[in-house]
């Protein structure tokens, strides 16, 4: 056997190689090290790379839409006032934002539009009825009949909102009311099949979602907050309040008894209705 002591010059000894070794073994170390440190994080470049090519495919629909423009345009002037009066605050605005995501308009922009229709219609349909029952007074009324007639106009901008509102909620409800027994038989299907419940609606939005668009609307955001929601409960709970109809009350407390008690979910589902 060689001894690796004799191939070494007399001036280097055993522990000079140790030395060496040790010494080499440190630097690379230290270079793995300082290479690790030097590799730049890619996450905000990724995400300013996004946010230039979102504001770039912004400005190309606005040039190639002029109309979609004015409307963002107008969107934001609308969504200014209703800031700067504080509308968008308190119990009130919660109230209003629960009706308008029964209509299926979930939107900040759709709050401070409606919030806006409702202060700024009255304004609009008085001086108006100003203009035509007092000003113009085609029918030669006297003062207090254009008065009320004016009066009268600006009570129809404040309460036409409302109206529109509610026309929407029970459009909405109705095709929902409508779709719900399919929707219903393919979560059974799907819970029979062996899927929970967040997989069973999701699986029912995307095999409804051309049929039955409101319906796989409501039961894909359910599944999403069923992913997130620190209590489940809560994520039926929204949907009972954004679709507030006897059927999916029902359905939604047979989901609640599901969720409790461990109550296989394909008989439950299937129990209902």
């Amino acid at each position: 056997m060689i001894d690796i002591a004799t191939l070494l010059p007399d001036w280097m000894k055993s522990t000079d190689i140790l030395a060496i070794i040790a010494g080499v073994a440190s630097m690379a170390s230290f270079l793995l090290i300082w290479n690790a440190l030097l590799v730049k994080d890619s996450l905000p470049d990724r995400i300013k790379g996004l946010e230039n090519r979102r504001k770039q495919l912004r400005d190309e629909i606005v040039k190639k839409n002029p109309q979609r423009s004015n409307l963002i345009a107008k969107e934001s002037f609308m969504h200014r006032v209703v800031k700067k009066l504080q509308l968008m605050k308190g119990e009130r605005a919660k109230q209003i934002s629960a009706h308008l995501a029964q209509a299926g308009w979930r939107s900040k922009e759709a709050l401070a539009t409606y919030l806006f229709a409702r202060i700024s219609l009255p304004i609009l349909f008085g001086v108006l009825g100003v203009l035509y029952a007092v000003a113009k007074n085609p029918f030669d009324w006297p003062l207090p009949a254009g008065i009320a007639v004016a009066l009268a106009a600006a009570f129809t901008g404040y309460i036409l909102p409302g109206i529109i509102l509610k026309n929407q909620i029970s459009k909405r409800y109705a095709l929902i009311r409508k779709a719900l027994p399919d929707g219903l038989d393919l979560l059974v299907i799907c819970t029979e099949a062996g899927l929970n419940l967040d997989s069973g609606l999701d699986r029912v939005c995307r095999e409804v979602s051309n049929s039955a668009p409101e319906l796989a609307d409501e039961f894909a955001l359910t599944a999403i907050e069923l992913g997130f929601l620190p209590d489940r409960k809560e994520a039926l709970m929204n949907l009972s309040s954004r679709v507030d109809f006897q059927s999916m009350n029902t359905l939604v407390n047979t989901l609640l008894q599901t969720e409790k008690y461990g109550t296989p979910l394909a008989v439950a589902a299937g129990t209902f209705g």
